[in-house]
């Protein structure tokens, strides 16, 4: 293994064309520069140098060397400068998943302070529903995962930080407590959604006859406002969209955990800590 060091003496030489002037170049003592070569010309078993009068001048294999070291050092020295950038967040990339009412209310001003405190930090985001945000960061297609649950399952790779609870809302035209939507009909969204709706209704002694399923909560909110039944939408889905029509009580102890999910061992990289930060800041 060539030592990059000596390389870097090497093509110091080869550029200033003396051990003086590359001594100086480098800020070396002249017997350092010396011996760093002497060393460079046992390792690769090659003559470098060749005396000159009371100068030197690279020998052919010397001069193949230096135009490749120079190649090789000009390398080494974008990807320090690259990694440095990165840690400093001067540059860099993290991914985001969440679900749709997550982008329609907090994560766009997420995003914002992200911008304003790391300008070259290029953030990417993409909708997903909680499982598959979670698939997407153990695959290691996002880096943060903004999702949801009514208690999450157990997964040792898997960490979360709990970013602020949710609370459920009735959603009608007529009749603001479960008990008057007994007997009616309701809309309702993904087998995962409708569970924590059976289990409310569940309480109050009745299980809901859905008959119109949807997870978009635009859609939800028309079919109650045309009186095709009720519903149930947590507050980010009625921050995001309001039908002025519809009506909304919210329904105490109905609520759901919103969670930045990261995947992995920590720490996290300094671009994925930035979002994290982002994130957890209040809603307005």
């Amino acid at each position: 293994m060539l030592d990059p060091v000596r390389l870097r003496v090497l093509v110091a030489v080869a550029r200033t064309g003396s051990l003086t002037a590359a001594a100086k170049e480098l800020h070396y003592a002249q017997p350092s520069v010396s011996h760093h070569l002497a060393r460079l010309e046992a390792e690769t078993g090659a003559k470098l140098l060749q005396r000159v009068g009371r100068g030197v001048r690279l020998t052919d294999a010397g001069q193949l060397l230096a135009e490749r070291a120079a190649e090789i050092l000009g390398r080494l020295d974008s990807a320090a400068a690259e990694l440095e950038a990165l840690i400093q967040l001067r540059a860099g990339r993290v991914r985001l998943a969440a679900f749709p009412s997550a982008l329609g209310t907090f994560v766009p001003e997420a995003g914002v302070r992200l911008a304003e405190s790391y300008p070259g930090v290029e953030l990417h985001i993409v909708e997903a529903e909680p499982p598959e945000a979670l698939a997407m960061i153990r695959a290691g297609e996002a880096d943060v995962a903004v999702v949801f649950g009514y208690g999450l399952g157990e997964d040792p790779d898997i960490r979360t930080r709990h970013l602020f609870d949710d609370p459920g809302h009735l959603v009608y035209l007529d009749g603001s407590a479960l008990k008057d939507h007994r007997d009616g009909q309701w809309i309702a969204g993904c087998e995962r959604c409708r569970r924590h709706l059976l289990d409310v209704c569940a309480k109050e002694g009745f299980t809901p006859n859905i008959t119109f399923t949807t997870d978009d909560y635009v859609a939800v909110q028309a079919m109650v406002a045309a009186g095709l039944g009720a519903a149930l939408l947590p507050s980010l889905a009625l921050r995001a969209h309001r039908n002025p029509k519809v009506r909304t009580a919210e329904l105490p102890g109905s609520v759901r955990h919103v969670y930045a999910a990261t995947y992995g061992a920590p720490p996290d990289p300094p671009a994925t800590q930035a979002l994290l930060e982002a994130l957890a800041k209040p809603l307005a």
